[in-house]
C-alpha cells in the first residue's frame, strides 16, 4: 500500500475549468507551449512569482511614494506576467514530460499566496486608516479561500480551483481593471466601497465553505451508510 509522498498524486489535475475564459486559455496553452525554448523548465516558470510579487509591492510603494498611480501600469504588467508563467509551468512540464508535480503543486499554490498577498500589500500603501486595515484584512479572507481548496482536495481527491463561475484568471483580470480605474480616477472613489467589497468577500467565503462542507458531509455519510451495510465497524468521526 502506498502513503501520500510516493502514491498516486493527483494535484496537477484540476477538475475541468468552467468559467467563461476557461477555453480560450486552455487554447492559448495548447497553441504556445511548444514555443519556449529547451533550458526553460516548468520550475524556473513557478518561480517568477517571486519576482513579480516583489515587483507588485515596489510598484505600490512607488505610486505612494511618487504620487503617481502611473505606477500601476506595472503593477499591472505583474499581473499580465504571473498569469502568463502560471498558465504554463505546469503544462510545459506535462508536455515534455519532466514535471515534478508533487514540487510544482507545493510551490506554485504557495507562491500563489504570496502574489496574492503581495497584490493587497502593495494597495495598502495607497490607502490610510480604516480603509487600510480593511486591505490587511483582505488578506486571510483571500488566504482562506485557497486553504478552502487545499483541504478540500485533501478529502475528497478532487481539486478546484474555480468558484462562483471565477477563477484566477478572471481575479487577474479584476486587478488589471481596478489598477485602471485608481490611475484614471484616483483611490477616494474606491474608500467608501471598501467595506462592501470586505464584505461580499467574507459572504461569498461563508457560501463556498458551506456548500464545500455539505458536499464532504454528503461523502461521509455515503460512506458510513456503505460500512454500516457491509458489517464493517464504523470508524470515529
Amino acid at each position: 500500500m502506498s502513503d501520500g509522498a510516493t502514491g498516486p498524486f493527483t494535484g496537477d489535475k484540476k477538475l475541468p475549468m468552467t468559467t467563461l475564459l476557461a477555453g480560450v486559455e486552455r487554447k492559448f496553452i495548447d497553441a504556445n507551449v511548444t514555443r519556449f525554448p529547451r533550458w526553460i523548465e516548468g520550475y524556473h516558470l513557478t518561480l517568477m512569482t517571486i519576482p513579480w510579487s516583489l515587483g507588485l509591492i515596489l510598484f505600490g510603494w512607488l505610486a505612494a511614494k511618487t504620487g503617481s498611480l502611473h505606477w500601476l501600469w506595472l503593477s499591472s504588467l505583474m499581473l499580465f506576467l504571473q498569469w502568463f508563467t502560471d498558465c504554463f509551468d505546469g503544462a510545459l512540464g506535462r508536455h515534455r514530460d519532466t514535471g515534478i508535480p508533487k514540487w510544482g503543486f507545493y510551490m506554485d499554490h504557495l507562491l500563489d499566496f504570496v502574489f496574492t498577498a503581495a497584490i493587497l500589500v502593495g494597495y495598502s500603501f495607497l490607502l490610510n486608516g480604516f480603509s487600510r486595515q480593511i486591505i490587511y484584512g483582505l488578506i486571510p479572507v483571500f488566504g482562506t479561500f485557497m486553504a478552502s481548496s487545499f483541504l478540500s482536495f485533501g478529502a475528497t481527491g478532487h481539486f478546484k480551483i474555480t468558484y462562483l463561475g471565477t477563477g484566477p484568471t478572471e481575479i487577474r483580470i479584476w486587478f488589471i481593471v481596478l489598477n485602471t480605474a485608481l490611475i484614471l480616477f484616483g483611490t477616494r472613489w474606491i474608500e467608501p466601497l471598501l467595506p462592501y467589497i470586505f464584505g461580499i468577500s467574507i459572504a461569498s467565503l461563508c457560501a463556498i465553505v458551506f456548500r464545500t462542507q455539505k458536499y464532504i458531509w454528503a461523502i461521509d455519510m455515503t460512506d458510513k451508510q456503505a460500512r454500516t451495510q457491509s458489517g464493517r465497524p464504523d470508524s470515529k468521526g
